[in-house]
């Protein structure tokens, strides 16, 4: 990501998530999906199952 860019979240725990976008955000806190399994994130897992 490019300094200046994104959205910053701020859990009630203290740790903090970087964003690049809405999608981003939306799909890892609202939808609750895992980032290793869709195929537009850079965490995706290429190859084997995930469980």
């Amino acid at each position: 990501m490019r300094p200046g860019r994104g959205i910053m979240y701020v859990r009630n725990n203290g740790s903090v998530l970087w964003f690049c976008s809405a999608k981003c955000r939306k799909n890892m806190l609202e939808l609750r999906r895992d980032p290793r399994k869709l195929k537009w994130t850079a965490k995706r897992v290429k190859g084997g199952s995930l469980g």
